[in-house]
């Protein structure tokens, strides 16, 4: 069992996420950062998908109740055990009485504490993650709160001391790239409106969370038209339409807002572009602030990005399970 001492600002259970309910209106939630999550869960022995904790930007506090092997992954966010640092991307012992704690935030924005066994709250939908807008899966289908009381499964788990390599580490940067597949409704935006989606700097506003990420920069121009039937009048208006996870809706023409893994699954803005899958990764560990370039790639090469991410994880399993 873990005890809740302090919860942080946002902690939430997340496994490797709940398919096929998104057509009717459920998403998938899960981590933000699907290879943290991997690498956090496989330090420690268990399932890639296992479920684990999201702690966004400020960590909590745990005290365990029984013996056991933790990692923590993604952002750089140092550990502490009984206030001694601990590393990250390498798992560790804990001892029953011993508290988990974290020094500040340096990088990135989530970070994923991986325990032996994984977190044991009940499936909901084939799944454990929280999707805290539907209150639904993880502890009470919310975040966490002091007082909180997390069981903990059972498994053979590994010994600590299993670190991932260096070069299988993300880079955790404050300008980063994010490659987009552009359509669907990318011929709605002017040829300067598309110009300056892809040759644009834009920083990512404080409106950064599980539902979608909000960018500030120029205003997209669109072109003319006569609105639909069912559509509304501002530009950026369609017919209701199903939104991809990972979609780019630009409402007003203006601030682009990525839809993550607890976004709605539909609705009347217009989708320019979809962020491929393995960049949702770069997207996740985005802080407010982060300077972000959209970089367009063909269906070819979105196929080949998502083989090279494939191979990354089968290098980090190989690395950590011999």
């Amino acid at each position: 069992m873990i005890e809740v001492l302090k919860p942080g600002l946002s902690t939430t259970v997340q496994d490797a996420g709940r398919t096929g309910y998104y057509h009717l209106g459920i998403p998938p939630s899960g981590a933000l950062d699907q290879y943290s999550l991997r690498a956090a869960n496989l330090l420690v022995g268990n399932a890639a998908g296992a479920a684990a904790l999201e702690v966004v930007y400020m960590g909590p506090e745990l005290a365990f109740t029984a013996d056991a092997v933790v990692a923590v992954t993604g952002a750089s966010m140092v550990p502490k055990v009984n206030g001694e640092e601990r590393p990250n991307w390498e798992s560790f012992p804990v001892s029953a009485g011993d508290v988990l704690g974290f020094a500040y935030l340096t990088a990135g924005a989530r970070a994923y504490i991986a325990v032996s066994g994984g977190i044991d709250v009940p499936e909901v939908l084939g799944s454990r993650s929280t999707y805290a807008l539907g209150a639904l899966g993880g502890l009470s289908g919310r975040p966490l709160a002091a007082g909180d009381r997390l069981p903990v499964g059972s498994g053979p788990g590994a010994a600590p001391g299993r670190s991932v390599p260096a070069d299988l580490r993300p880079n955790l940067a404050k300008d980063v790239e994010v490659r987009v597949v552009m359509g669907l409704y990318d011929h709605r935006l002017s040829e300067a409106g598309r110009t300056a989606f892809l040759d644009s700097t834009w920083d990512l506003t404080p409106v950064a969370d599980r539902i979608g990420f909000r960018y500030a920069g120029p205003e997209l121009e669109t072109v003319p038209r006569e609105p639909p039937f069912g559509a509304g009048q501002d530009p950026s208006n369609i017919v209701d339409a199903p939104y991809p996870i990972g979609s780019i809706q630009v409402p007003g023409s203006v601030e682009p807002i990525i839809l993550h893994r607890d976004a709605v699954s539909g609705g009347g803005y217009m989708m320019i572009a979809t962020v491929l899958s393995g960049d949702l990764d770069v997207v996740a560990q985005s802080a407010p602030k982060t300077r972000t370039r959209f970089v367009e790639v063909d269906l070819d090469g979105a196929l080949a990005a998502r083989s090279d991410y494939r191979k990354r994880t089968r290098r980090l399993a190989e690395a950590l399970e011999g």
